[in-house]
């Protein structure tokens, strides 16, 4: 059994046997206090960074803050110094240029990586909106295939839903879950400077193609301007009976 904790937008705990992995982990108020109120936590911080002692590895997605925050990420690695961060290029120069050292750091793969047994990762691309390539000819938005003893979890990132990504993700089927976000972009958002991703039914139609068991919904109860209601998206759920399980806060996967 693979325990799951969500944290609030598109965070998670995963724990297999003696092993935890945190995903984008945003456990502070720093969008509040660097974009404004308007961007205030609607999900409580659940722990404190600097009282998480077991974390063995970090997935960074991108470098937003909302998903590589330093006022999380520093006192993380003070409190759980054997843990080791993986993520794009750009986050690795990030946290190399504030203070982590080298051997911590991981430039995520772009084939299989084994981190320990039972345990492999491959990233995989995303559209946030669009793909990018950093100035060295790396991908700036990720998301992750996490294989856990044969049973694989799928990341997505933040990321519109593009053809080039759902070929690559359907290379690696099959999928037991999937955590795509549903935060879809509109006018709205943009005229405030949001950037969505993937609407529900996108995501829908997404974790369909991919024969997933089963979607968790991410990226929807973190900030006001940017939030889905819930009520929403069990609605569609219903409505178009799509082939899947879905859960909004998974305890276990």
């Amino acid at each position: 059994m693979i325990k799951c904790s969500p944290l609030g937008q598109s965070g998670f705990i995963l724990e297999y046997k003696d092993t935890r992995i945190y995903i984008d982990p945003y456990l502070s108020d720093s969008v509040e206090k660097i974009e404004g109120t308007h961007l205030k936590r609607m999900v409580p911080v659940p722990v404190q960074p600097d009282t998480i002692h077991d974390a063995d590895w970090v997935l960074i997605t991108h470098i937003h803050l909302d998903h590589c925050d330093l006022e999380t990420l520093i006192p993380l690695a003070a409190s759980s110094p054997e843990c080791r961060f993986i993520g794009p290029n750009e986050v690795c120069h990030y946290l190399i240029e504030n203070g982590f050292p080298n051997e911590r750091v991981i430039m995520a793969p772009d084939n299989w990586l084994s981190l320990e047994s039972g345990l492999r990762i491959h990233a995989t691309p995303a559209a946030h909106p669009t793909i990018e390539i950093d100035q060295e000819g790396f991908s700036k938005y990720l998301g992750y295939i996490i294989e856990l003893d044969g049973k694989r979890i799928y990341h997505s990132g933040d990321t519109f839903l593009k053809k080039e990504i759902i070929t690559f993700v359907q290379r690696h089927t099959p999928i037991d879950t999937a955590f795509l976000p549903v935060n879809e972009h509109n006018y709205a958002r943009e005229t405030m400077g949001i950037l969505g991703n993937m609407g529900i039914r996108d995501a829908f139609e997404f974790a369909s193609i991919l024969q997933v068991k089963k979607l968790v919904p991410v990226h929807w109860d973190m900030f006001q301007p940017n939030a889905v209601f819930k009520e929403e998206i069990e609605l569609l759920f219903e409505l178009l009976k799509p082939p899947f399980e879905m859960v909004l806060n998974p305890s276990e996967l």
